[in-house]
């Protein structure tokens, strides 16, 4: 079963994708979708990371709440700062972060946080991956969201996958 469906949860995601956008349940279009479903796998089979290791699962769930505490605080910050932009204009910066992180899951992981939570843009990461650049909407003090950020996402990243 495994040599034909190597991934059962990304064929299931195809196949109702493929539904979703036809927008049909004819005979045609389930095994068009079933097809899809089974070769696109197999195909990317090779590109596919191995799993990384999660060590700590009370850490991830912990992680898991305080990043979407702080996606539903950027979004409000966000829109009070787009809100004042005429009378007191955001002071987006860029950011360097230094890190300790080298697993690629991890980076991964971080890269994900970073996208997901408004007001920040992942811009670059150092070739020896010491460093990250990111683009921070509106910064009042450097420091301290350099701290915040490890405190917050690099520290428990590194806790559960080295």
């Amino acid at each position: 079963m495994k040599r034909l469906l190597p991934s059962p949860w990304l064929s299931l995601g195809l196949l109702g994708g493929w539904l979703l956008l036809t927008r049909s349940f004819s005979l045609g279009q389930v095994l068009l979708g079933v097809s899809v479903a089974v070769v696109m796998p197999l195909l990317m089979a090779p590109l596919r990371p191995r799993p990384g290791p999660l060590r700590r699962w009370r850490v991830l769930v912990r992680l898991i709440l305080r990043v979407g505490r702080d996606v539903l605080w950027s979004a409000a910050q966000v829109a009070a700062g787009v809100w004042r932009a005429k009378a007191h204009p955001p002071r987006g910066a860029f950011v360097v972060v230094p890190l300790e992180l080298r697993d690629v899951h991890a980076l991964a992981a971080l890269t994900m946080i970073t996208a997901v939570v408004p007001g920040t843009v992942w811009a670059e990461l150092a070739p020896d991956r010491s460093a990250l650049l990111i683009h921070v909407f509106d910064l009042d003090d450097e420091a301290a969201f350099i701290q915040h950020y490890k405190a917050d996402y690099e520290r428990p990243l590194k806790e559960i996958f080295e």
